[in-house]
C-alpha cells in the first residue's frame, strides 16, 4: 500500500523529489524531542509553490496525512511523523526572493534559514532582529509556525511582530496570499496571523514577507553572578530602567556546569548559583558611565556578587556562548523539556512557586533552568539518569508537568511560550486555553483543512 501511494504521488507530480530510504525516513521524521520513533511513508521535497500545491491536492484526494517540515529544531514534537504520514520538507525552498528598500521588506521562501535572513538584512544595512541559538538550522517557515521568540524578545518582540505577509497552501491545495506586506489593512479578518503559531495544522507556509528594522545599535554584554533566585527580578528591573536592554537571559549553575563541560571557559574563579547575561545599547562615554552605574547599583544592593562587562566582539561572543550553548551541551543526555511563560509582572511569584515545586518533585534528577526572563519565558530541562528506563522517566516527568500546568493556570501563564504544543504539550492545552477557545480553533482548522490531513494529532486530537 505504501509503495502504491508513493508511485501515485510521483505520477501526479513527476518533477517532485521523493525519498524513501530508511535513513532519510529516520532523519526527516523527527524533531529534537527524540521521544517518538519516526515512521513516515515518504519524504517529499518540493522545489516551488506549484509543487507544494500539487502535493496537497494529491494528499487531500487520497486522504493521506502530511507533516510540514522545516529545520525540525522544535521541542514539542510538532514535526514528528510516526504514523505513516508524508513529510513535506521545505528544505529546497530556501531562497531570498526580493528586497524592497522603501518598505524595508524582505521576501523569502519558507525553507530559508534564520541566519540566511539575518545575513540578507545586514547586506542592506538593516536587521531582522528575531534571534536564537538555532539560527543556522531553523527555518523561517518553522519560526512562523511556532511564533518563535528567542533572546531579544524583550526589545523586539516575537516572530509575529515581523511578519508582513504570508503565502499559505491550505489542506486542499489552495494558495492564499495573506496581507501582501501592507502596513494598514482592515479589510476583514487578518488571516496572516492565523498562520503564525499554527504548527502546520492549518496550511503549509511557503513564503514570507518580513519587516526589517534599522541597523542594530552598538551593544555590549554583561555577565552577572547572582547570590539567590529572589533577586533576579530586581536586577532585571534595575537594568531595564538604567540601560537600553536588548536581551536579558538567565541560567543556573547546573546550566553553566554543562556548558563548561562542553568546552566553554568558566567565567569566574568562584561558582555562583545563578547567572544573568544582559545585552544593552552602549555608545560613547555616557554609555560607559551608565553601564558602570547600573552594575555598581546592583552590587551595592546585594543583588550581584560578581560580573564582567565585554570589551569587543570576541569577549561578547564568549559570554553569549555560556547561555546559547546550553541546549547543545545537553544534547548527549535525554532531556525532558518544559517551555513556559507568564506575564513579567507575575514572574516573581511564579518563579518562587516553581522553584519550590521542582525542588520537591525532582530531588533525584539534574534540573537545568534557563530562560528569557525579561519576557516571562522559562525553560526547564530535566535530564534522565542513565540507569532509568526512558518510559519510566517520561511518566515521572509528565506527572510533574501536570503540577506545573496547574501552577501556570493559577498565574495566568502558558504551557508553551515559543515551541508550540505539538505532541508533547497536547495533554496540557486546557491549562492555557478554554474549551470555547479550543472549539473555535477546531472550527478554523476545519475551514482550512476539511479532510484533517495537515499535521493531525498535533495541538489537539482530530
Amino acid at each position: 500500500m505504501s509503495d502504491a501511494r508513493v508511485s501515485s504521488l510521483q505520477a501526479a507530480v513527476p518533477a517532485l523529489q521523493v525519498l524513501t530510504d530508511p535513513a532519510d525516513l529516520a532523519h526527516y521524521g523527527v524533531d529534537w524531542t527524540r521521544r517518538w520513533t519516526p515512521a513516515p511513508l515518504a519524504i517529499a521535497l518540493p522545489a516551488d509553490v506549484a509543487q507544494v500545491q500539487a502535493v496537497m491536492h494529491w494528499a487531500h484526494a487520497h486522504g493521506l496525512a502530511v507533516v510540514p517540515s522545516g529545520g525540525r529544531t522544535g521541542l514539542s514534537g510538532g514535526a514528528v511523523a510516526a504514523n505513516g504520514e508524508l513529510v513535506l520538507s521545505l528544505q529546497k525552498m530556501n531562497k531570498v526572493l526580493a528586497f524592497e528598500p522603501v518598505d524595508r521588506l524582505l521576501t523569502v521562501q519558507a525553507g530559508a534559514a534564520l541566519e540566511t535572513v539575518q545575513d540578507a538584512a545586514r547586506a542592506h544595512g538593516l536587521q531582522y532582529p528575531v534571534d536564537f541559538a538555532a539560527r543556522g538550522s531553523c527555518t523561517i517557515g518553522g519560526n512562523i509556525a511556532t511564533n518563535a521568540g528567542g533572546i531579544r524578545v524583550v526589545r523586539y518582540g516575537n516572530t509575529r511582530e515581523w511578519v508582513a505577509g504570508v503565502k499559505l497552501v491550505t489542506g486542499t491545495g489552495e494558495l492564499l496570499d495573506l496581507n501582501r506586506g501592507l502596513v494598514k489593512n482592515s479589510s476583514g479578518y487578518d488571516l496572516r496571523h492565523l498562520a503564525v503559531a499554527s504548527e502546520g495544522t492549518l496550511g503549509v507556509i511557503v513564503e514570507a514577507t518580513l519587516r526589517l528594522a534599522g541597523p542594530a545599535p552598538a551593544t555590549r554584554v554583561m555577565l552577572l553572578a547572582l547570590p539567590s533566585f529572589e533577586v533576579l527580578m530586581q536586577v532585571f528591573q534595575a537594568l531595564r530602567e538604567r540601560l537600553g536592554l536588548e536581551a536579558f537571559e538567565f541560567f543556573t549553575d547546573r546550566a553553566l556546569h554543562h556548558v563548561v563541560a562542553h568546552g566553554a571557559q568558566p567565567p569566574f574563579d568562584t561558582a555562583y548559583p545563578f547567572y544573568v547575561v544582559a545585552e544593552f545599547a552602549s555608545e560613547g562615554e555616557a554609555g560607559e558611565v551608565a553601564v558602570l552605574s547600573a552594575f555598581e547599583h546592583c552590587v551595592e544592593q546585594g543583588w550581584v556578587e560578581d560580573g564582567v562587562i565585554s570589551h569587543g566582539d570576541t569577549q561578547a561572543a564568549q559570554l553569549w556562548r555560556l547561555r546559547e550553548g546550553i541546549t547543545e551541551s545537553l544534547a548527549p543526555y535525554v532531556p525532558y523539556k518544559n517551555d513556559v511563560s507568564v506575564r513579567v509582572s507575575a514572574m516573581p511569584a511564579f518563579l518562587a512557586e516553581t522553584q519550590a515545586l521542582l525542588a520537591a518533585e525532582y530531588p533525584q534528577f539534574d534540573v537545568v533552568w534557563f530562560g528569557h526572563i525579561g519576557d516571562g519565558n522559562l525553560h526547564i530541562n530535566v535530564l534522565k539518569p542513565e540507569v532509568m528506563a526512558n518510559a519510566d522517566f517520561v511518566v515521572e516527568c509528565e506527572r510533574v508537568t501536570k503540577l506545573l500546568a496547574a501552577a501556570l493556570q493559577r498565574h495566568g501563564g502558558s504551557i508553551s511560550a515559543e515551541h508550540g504544543i505539538g505532541l508533547v504539550k497536547k495533554p496540557y492545552l486546557r491549562s492555557t486555553r478554554s474549551d470555547a477557545e479550543i472549539a473555535v480553533m477546531r472550527g478554523i482548522k476545519a475551514a482550512l483543512d476539511p479532510a484533517g490531513i495537515l499535521n493531525p494529532g498535533k495541538l489537539f486530537d482530530p
